[in-house]
């Protein structure tokens, strides 16, 4: 930040990050003229540019309070001052805005944020005029991202245009020393969005509309509820008939539901909560978090079928407060789609693709701009770790390492997926848009690409992509107009993600395990140790390779994994299945496997640590086929979390083969077999793997570092959101004298690739430049 010297002058300060939308304006406005400074604010493009003149010693203040006094929801990146002809008029004031050039990295489009406590407060007291108006917002909540439409963020640019203000609240709006002083989604419900309830031919409006969906609750209905980002499905949590119900109609056989409850107070009746639970609970992202759920909690057993964690979650709307304090028990609240699906943004897309799953529809006449589902974190060893970048945290932008001498769009996989928008030396990650599985979820991509790109006006003129072939991303960047392209590896992506947020420098050695990703070989891997810098990466070691009988089919049902490693894989193994494996398997699908994996017909061969997982998962009895992406793992790890007494590892070697180290799991998997026939406890079992593989991984890193000399280890990949490997492997790491970082703000798993995507492509370009 350039100093402010000399005599009494007039300056132009800009002031730039996350700081429209959240209330930065009326700051500024306030400190000035506490100072007595003279002056004005106003938007400009995507900063706040602040025209100031006053005694030297007041003008330094208010810039060294920009930072530490700012908003909570503000994040101020940068400040520059620079000496101006102009003198301001006396007095300070908030002018109107200017749409500015193009910045040098993002404009700072806020994120939504959660319902303050001085709204929450006005929207529960009889004798405020906004009395239980589902719509109440200030300069510290409500709408953001998901109402605009151009920036610079202010109403006449918001989904709020079509509602004038009305004389009380456009006096609060132009009232410096109100809280609503430039609040732009501010309403009341004389002027501003109203409810609308419809079930068939039956309707009702305003009070009546929410009285009705609460009604419909109560008895177990499942209702579609127009929400922030999109529209959700709600239901009772404690009742099993209405969750088996809405299970049923969204295709959704076990993938666990997220709750809502009214308060920490009822979080913790349902939760077992750490101090880092809370306070993320509460933070202004609200978003789900995970965490272990209390036996005697009353959820319906359908909720998240045989884990010991639910994604729980606060209301983060007023709407949902009003439904959370009428109705006085957890209710699931999950994304309005059909299973694989977009959510339903638009209200008569939501009206024809929800209708067979929800009972009525609680809907609301203000536009959704923009598609957001809800952000899900985990708190691991006291630190909050993103896996679903979305409402409250996208899309708020992240430094990169490199600046990127053009601005590339980073496509991202296609599982989790996301996109990155990147340029000079700031990246914008999108939100979580789901699975790329059809033309609907590659649409929605076009949508939220095609509508950031216009806020942000950037133009891409490079495209980075996965280097897989069969992925719709790399189809999307195939297709882009941009004639240069950057092909990134996808485990490489990831342990860049990891590097670049913690602002590595030189190489690193990087840890990536996760499902399946395409190698630079041509082959599957998964289970990876590199050397790695932001331009490249040579690999070090691998976990043992097993064929996938079926292709995808094998990720779907574990079982033929199991079979895969039993008879297929790179080490030998006992030739006789386990005789339970045997008796859950038709004998007609065990003969075309075997066939299968003999002749190597539809078999690729994969150095995968998830597919590891889900081997171990079968042959345990956990899961044989998996109703959701990762289900055998994750049931795995909830086993490995029920043991009981000391951990001790399973047998296990290191080969070396093509130049590689290799994990050799057959001691494992021999152990593993013989203890299992001992009768040997599942969860001692399920824990003695983990506690395997984070000894193998540790091995195999020291070794890396001992032939290498470089010592930090950057740890990524899906498996990385493993509870139990995110704890225990930094610890073992250290304890071997290297550094090991994970990923915290960019997801672990593949919503994270598009960042480490477009960190690559920028170091390249870059390098090339």
């Amino acid at each position: 930040m350039t100093a402010v010297v000399g005599e009494a002058a007039a300056w132009s300060v800009r002031v730039r990050g996350t700081v429209q939308g959240v209330g930065f304006r009326p700051f500024v406005y306030r400190l000035a003229s506490e100072l007595g400074l003279d002056g004005t604010v106003h938007n400009d493009g995507g900063e706040v540019v602040i025209e100031v003149a006053g005694p030297d010693d007041l003008v330094r203040q208010l810039v060294d309070a920009l930072r530490p006094g700012a908003p909570a929801a503000a994040d101020v990146t940068e400040v520059t001052v620079s000496r101006t002809a102009t003198r301001p008029p006396s007095g300070f004031q908030v002018v109107h805005s200017e749409a500015g050039a193009v910045p040098p990295g993002f404009t700072g489009l806020p994120a939504d944020l959660a319902t303050c406590a001085d709204c929450l407060a006005e929207l529960f007291s009889p004798a405020d005029r906004r009395f239980r108006y589902p719509f109440i917002n200030c300069t510290a909540c409500g709408p953001r991202a998901t109402i605009v439409d151009e920036l610079p963020y202010d109403r006449a640019r918001t989904a709020m245009t079509g509602f004038p203000l009305c004389r009380r609240c456009a006096a609060e709006y132009h009232n410096p020393a109100d809280r609503r002083f430039h609040a732009e989604p501010v309403a009341c419900p004389r002027c501003g969005p109203q409810l609308t309830w419809s079930a068939g031919r039956r309707t009702a409006s305003g009070g009546q509309a929410l009285s009705t969906a609460i009604g419909a609750i109560s008895v177990g209905r499942i209702v579609a509820v127009k929400g922030l980002g999109g529209y959700q499905l709600i239901c009772d949590a404690v009742n099993a008939v209405a969750v088996s119900r809405l299970r049923r109609r969204k295709h959704r056989p076990r993938k666990p539901f997220a709750v809502m409850v009214a308060d920490l107070t009822a979080a913790a009746a349902v939760a077992e909560l750490t101090d880092a639970d809370r306070e993320t609970l509460v933070s202004p992202a609200h978003p789900i978090v995970l965490v272990p759920v209390r036996p005697e909690a009353g959820l319906a057993a359908g909720v998240a079928p045989g884990l010991d964690r639910i994604g729980l979650f606060l209301p983060y709307t007023p709407l949902h407060h009003l439904l959370l304090r009428a109705l006085a028990r957890p209710l699931v609240v999950t994304s309005g789609n059909r299973a694989d699906e977009p959510i339903a943004v638009d209200d008569s897309d939501a009206a024809d693709r929800l209708a067979g799953i929800g009972d009525g529809f609680l809907s609301h006449d203000r536009p959704i701009r923009a598609r957001y589902d809800d952000s899900v974190v985990q708190v691991v060893a006291g630190t909050r770790r993103i896996i679903r970048r979305a409402r409250g945290y996208a899309p708020a932008e992240l430094a990169l390492p490199v600046a990127a001498p053009r601005p590339i769009l980073a496509v991202g996989a296609q599982l989790k997926h996301t996109f990155t928008l990147a340029r000079g030396g700031r990246a914008l990650i999108g939100p979580h848009g789901g699975d790329l599985a059809d033309a609907d979820t590659l649409a929605a991509l076009h949508e939220t690409v095609d509508q950031l790109s216009r806020l942000h006006r950037f133009t891409a003129e490079v495209v980075a992509h996965d280097l897989h072939p069969g992925y719709l991303s790399t189809g999307y960047a195939r297709a882009a107009t941009p004639g240069d392209r950057v092909g990134v590896q996808h485990h490489h992506a990831h342990v860049v993600s990891c590097a670049a947020e913690h602002g590595v420098e030189g190489p690193f050695l990087g840890v990536a395990y996760d499902g399946l990703g395409y190698g630079d070989d041509g082959t599957l891997w998964g289970g990876e140790v590199l050397l790695a810098t932001y331009t490249g990466f040579r690999r070090l070691g691998r976990f043992g390779r097993a064929p996938l009988p079926g292709g995808e089919a094998a990720i779907r049902r574990p079982a033929r994994m199991a079979l895969g490693y039993l008879y297929g894989g790179e080490f030998p193994l006992p030739a006789a299945p386990p005789a339970a494996l045997v008796g859950r398997m038709p004998v007609a699908e065990q003969a075309t496997i075997l066939r299968m994996i003999e002749r190597g017909v539809h078999s690729p061969h994969a150095s995968s640590a998830g597919r590891f997982f889900d081997a171990v998962a079968s042959l345990l009895g956990l899961c044989d086929d998996a109703g959701y992406e990762a289900e055998a793992a994750v049931l795995l790890e909830t086993a490995a979390h029920r043991a009981t007494g000391p951990v001790r590892s399973l047998p296990w070697r290191v080969a070396e083969s093509g130049g590689l180290w290799v994990y050799d799991w057959s001691p494992t998997f021999a152990a593993l077999l013989d203890r299992s026939a001992a009768g040997v406890p599942v969860t001692e079992l399920a824990a003695a793997v983990h506690r395997t593989v984070v000894e193998v991984t540790v091995a195999l890193c020291a070794r890396a570092a001992e032939r290498t000399g470089v010592t930090v280890v950057c740890l990524s990949g899906g498996c990385l959101q493993n509870r139990i490997l995110a704890t225990d492997l930094p610890v073992a790491l250290r304890a071997a004298g290297l550094t090991a970082l994970l990923n915290r703000n960019v997801p672990a798993n593949d919503g994270g690739i598009s960042y480490g995507q477009a960190v690559v492509a920028a170091a390249r370009l870059a390098e090339g430049d």
